[in-house]
């Protein structure tokens, strides 16, 4: 079983995985597209990512994506969140 990686550590990954793919979560939540406890879900599905290692180091070399990496296992999350924010910007006037 993979030891939990360090809780701030991953946090500051997932936000900068977010600001990478162009994701944001301040809105998602405001939005009500994303609840404290998937938030918080986030962080810790990053936790236990085997490529976590390595994606801060990946992250210091990539400015703006599409998508997060297949090898990230927040990556439907990132995009099912992009998603809901383009949806929204269509259906507003």
């Amino acid at each position: 079983m993979r030891v939990l990686g360090e809780l701030m550590r991953h946090m500051r990954l997932v936000t900068r995985m977010a600001r990478a793919t162009q994701t944001d979560l301040v809105a998602a939540y405001d939005r009500g597209d994303l609840s404290t406890a998937e938030w918080a879900g986030m962080v810790q599905t990053c936790r236990t990512c085997a490529w976590a290692d390595s994606c801060g180091e990946w992250l210091d070399r990539t400015d703006r994506v599409v998508d997060a990496p297949g090898s990230c296992l927040n990556k439907k999350r990132f995009a099912m969140l992009k998603g809901r924010a383009r949806q929204r910007e269509l259906e507003t006037p």
